[in-house]
């Protein structure tokens, strides 16, 4: 775990000297990607130089992802590959906190840190670069360390030894990626006990950041170019809940919409469960707010849901989407589904199918059930063998291609809003762009390929435009009016 210390190296006047150099990885979702940058600012701050490329760097950061066996496998192959680079190797984020010690004595190549130690990231990487010893932490379920009412977390938070909340407290100082798009953070950690996800264990209990940070961080992006903000968090349904108001996210959507400069907001992950009828009107009604929902249904049986620790069922699922399409009926929808919970049966797939037919999604991720330790579902009866559960997965995504291609058909004619994300002019010929619908998340819903876009525009800008084609769930459309320019730019 001791870093060969480097020597130090000659550089002209006014660069940033070998051992300050540092690349980052960053696996996962959205909300490890604003972490990153958080990560980063805090080391610009003390004197880091961010490069690109592991090969440039003194020491590569790795955010981890320890969401599924799948998330983990990725994570170490990025860590194993970053101590091809010859640089210190650190890991960080979620698999990193989650398995402390034991991830340090199973790669000892690498430094492993905590959340805890976010705070103080340039110290560690001193540390690390100068050959002084670590001791990696030993994992605690951080659902214990994170007071939930306002009145406690004020107090706690104010204590020296209180512990890290990532995405709290600060306002991110540096973006890892340009382009028009980037993720903002609610909150960190859940409240929620689902019986397949041990994320509440290693984030922590449900911590909202102040709206006012949130706003504060919603302009700094605006200052830097971004027109679309996409709002994340483990379960935005309970953004407020901790600051004693459950109408704080309804609040702040129109709020964040006025910013200057931004031309969209975007929520994402949803609980259907907490999805009260105030921000359904919101989210469907308010100019710039997309009417978007990123639904997490998981399954559909109820029989099922009940297993994994979570309501409703196909029937009130599909009384959601009726009513959000009441409101706004060109609104996208995406969720995620699990096959081969313990104890799934063959009806259950197939009230799944049935909702998934009669739902008409714009996107839908498939995922096989895999064991994840400290959580309720690895001590269940009826487990599946894998071979099962591998072909309910292919029986499932064959029938969401098909769905959700015929959805994206469902469009052909219809006027959408696209946010222009990259000029392929030079590849497909003038005024061909890329970019995407309101009902498109901008990392995982598909795109939209417009042409006929005037010369003067720009990445970052909206245009109206008309669906003419599809390619599987991706968009085809042509060009009409300019959108007029958000408020305020």
């Amino acid at each position: 775990m001791t870093p060969v210390p480097r020597p130090a190296q000659l550089v002209p006047d006014g660069a940033v000297p070998r051992g300050r150099r540092v690349a980052m990885v960053t696996l996962g979702c959205a909300r490890n990607e604003v972490d990153s940058e958080e990560l980063a600012g805090r080391l610009a701050a003390e004197g880091y130089d961010l490069v690109d490329d592991a090969d440039d760097a003194d020491a590569v950061l790795v955010n981890t992802c320890g969401f599924i066996e799948t998330a983990k496998k990725d994570s170490v192959d990025a860590i194993l590959a970053a101590t091809d680079s010859g640089a210190s190797v650190v890991a960080v984020g979620c698999m990193a906190e989650r398995y402390g010690s034991e991830l340090a004595g199973a790669l000892p190549e690498a430094t492993v840190l905590g959340f805890d130690d976010y705070g103080a990231i340039g110290d560690r990487l001193d540390d690390v670069l100068s050959g002084r010893p670590l001791v990696p932490h030993t994992p605690r379920d951080r659902r214990t360390l994170l007071p939930i009412s306002p009145v406690q977390r004020t107090a706690a938070t104010a204590a020296a030894d209180a512990p890290s909340i990532p995405g709290h407290d600060w306002l991110r100082r540096k973006r890892l990626a340009s382009g028009p798009v980037a993720a903002l953070k609610l909150a960190s950690g859940c409240d929620r006990r689902c019986a397949f996800c041990a994320i509440p264990t290693f984030r922590g209990a449900f911590v909202s950041r102040p709206p006012a940070e949130v706003l504060g961080e919603a302009q700094w992006l605006a200052s830097q170019g971004v027109t679309e903000l996409v709002l994340v968090s483990e379960n935005s349904t309970s953004y407020g809940k901790d600051l004693g108001d459950l109408r704080s996210l309804e609040k702040l959507l129109p709020q964040l919409a006025a910013v200057e400069g931004i031309a969209r907001v975007r929520v994402a992950y949803l609980q259907p469960a907490e999805l009260r009828p105030g921000l359904l009107d919101v989210i469907a009604g308010t100019e710039r707010v997309a009417p978007y929902f990123d639904l997490s249904f998981q399954h559909s049986s109820p029989t099922l849901l009940r297993r994994m620790r979570r309501f409703g069922g196909t029937e009130d699922f599909l009384a959601l989407i009726e009513r959000a399409r009441s409101l706004a009926p060109a609104a996208g929808f995406r969720t995620n589904v699990i096959l081969g919970f313990p104890g799934e049966t063959e009806d259950d797939v197939a009230e799944l199918e049935r909702f998934l037919t009669a739902g008409r999604l714009d996107a839908v991720g498939v995922f096989g059930y895999s064991d994840e330790e400290g959580t309720e579902a690895i001590g269940l009866p009826g487990k599946l063998d894998q071979a099962e559960i591998d072909a309910r997965v292919r029986r499932v995504t064959d029938l969401v291609e098909e769905l959700t291609a015929q959805r994206a058909e469902d469009r052909v004619g219809e006027r959408v809003e696209v946010l222009l994300t990259e000029d392929l002019s030079d590849i497909e010929g003038p005024g061909v762009w890329l970019g995407h619908a309101a009902h498109q998340d901008p990392d995982s819903d598909g795109t939209t390929t417009i042409s006929g876009v005037p010369v003067d525009a720009v990445p970052g800008g909206l245009l109206h435009a008309e669906v003419v084609g599809t390619e599987g769930i991706d968009l085809l459309a042509r060009a009409s009016v300019l959108a007029p320019a958000p408020a305020g730019r």
